[in-house]
């Protein structure tokens, strides 16, 4: 059997790709109050990075009917990747990388100015003519949303679309086992996207504040189907993720600019693209069934789609394409997954650790970065050897450079 089954009392059976990488017991204790609520169709899919999340865990596949979570799909609507295979090899790349990698980083807004009153150096001062030509397809449904919803007018929309952000988002350059470089980024809704999964979280668990009691978390808060709120934040959900797709296209074209600017020979960008998401919620086809399929931390891997599994900012990443394992609801995982939290790296490594942990990557090798040192995640070979019947391996890249938020 390539995956285990978890059974709990009152819970839908829980499957796990999981078979030599190790889920904690806190993660387990939450997948299961998700497999209690009422309305999960079947049973629920677990990626092999699974770890602890806020409300779900993340590396979980929660398919539904009749209701949607909010707290599942999460805050960081639409995150995912894009990968772009050029037509560069890696002798035509500089002998030195610093210069490239200051280029991308001149390109692409990325990290947060924390102190108010203060421009923030994650968003633009003002948007250069392809972030607003981007937002053109975007004001109308953002309008529509917010005519609704006018808190969400005093958010960081325009001004975040084609910028990077903090945390585990990066921009990486790749060489695949043709030595072909690949551009590679990870990156969701930014501001504006965190701001409609907060606001439909906090009016989900309003709407159930007197059945609170029997939820095994309030964090499981959800719409039912029909009324308001589940119409309204489908809607809201959708452009999100339309914003987070557009988002990386914006991002991959500033950094293949970049590129351009210096490295001189000419090269195509686009020999092969992926583009997908890995936190989000849509309607699907399962079992003969219309399922609302939410992936937190998972992607589609329907047969012969192509995805994108980061490895840690050492390891390994792997373009991958989707065998249509339908006892996963299509899906793999989104990464290695984490095994420690962001704090408890911080706490057990160095500077001097992160340097020999990314000795052969061009990157910031500085205390802000601790937190995502290659050892606090997963071992990416592990977690791939775990999912043999959800996908095949197409390419594997190794990073060279890499930008972090």
């Amino acid at each position: 059997m390539d995956h285990d089954l978890l059974h709990a009392p009152g819970a839908h059976p829980i499957k796990l790709w999981t078979h030599g990488v190790p889920v904690e017991e806190d993660a387990r204790k939450q997948l299961i109050n998700t497999a209690r609520m009422p309305f999960i169709f079947k049973h629920l899919a677990v990626m092999p990075d699974v770890h602890l999340g806020k409300g779900s865990t993340i590396g979980s596949v929660i398919p539904t009917q009749g209701a949607i979570i909010p707290a599942a799909v999460g805050v960081d609507i639409g995150c995912g990747m894009m990968a772009a295979r050029t037509s560069l090899k890696a002798a035509d790349l500089p002998d030195h990388l610093f210069g490239l990698r200051t280029a991308i980083e001149a390109a692409v807004p990325h990290g947060r100015t924390a102190q108010r009153g203060i421009r923030d150096k994650g968003a633009w001062g003002e948007a250069p003519h392809e972030v607003d030509q981007m937002w053109a397809h975007l004001e109308p449904g953002f309008k529509r949303i917010t005519e609704k919803y006018p808190r969400l007018e005093k958010t960081n929309n325009h001004l975040h679309l084609g910028t990077l952000g903090t945390g585990n988002h990066f921009i990486e350059v790749c060489l695949d086992e043709g030595e072909n470089v690949w551009f590679m980024l990870h990156s969701g809704s930014r501001g504006v996207g965190n701001a409609i999964g907060t606001l439909f979280i906090e009016l989900a668990q309003q709407d159930m504040r007197q059945h609170m009691a029997q939820l095994p978390d309030k964090d499981l808060a959800y719409f039912t189907e029909g009324s308001q709120h589940f119409e309204d934040y489908v809607e809201a959900v959708g452009w999100a993720q339309d914003y987070a797709r557009r988002n990386r296209q914006v991002m991959m074209a500033r950094v293949v600019a970049a590129a351009r600017s210096i490295i001189a020979k000419p090269f195509d960008a686009q020999v092969e693209a992926v583009n997908c998401h890995h936190n989000y919620v849509q309607q699907e086809t399962h079992f003969g069934a219309q399922v609302l399929v939410t992936r937190k931390g998972a992607v589609s891997a329907h047969k012969g789609e192509l995805g994108i599994i980061p490895g840690s900012m050492g390891a390994r990443s792997y373009i991958v394409r989707g065998l249509g394992n339908e006892e996963s609801f299509c899906s793999c995982s989104h990464g290695a997954g984490r095994v420690m939290s962001r704090n408890e790296a911080r706490r057990r490594f160095s500077i001097a650790d992160q340097e020999q942990a990314t000795a052969h990557v061009e990157c910031r090798k500085d205390s802000e970065v601790i937190d995502e040192i290659p050892m606090a995640y997963k071992d990416i070979d592990a977690v791939m050897a775990a999912q043999r019947s959800l996908v095949e391996v197409v390419h594997t890249l190794r990073q060279v450079i890499c930008v972090k938020g």
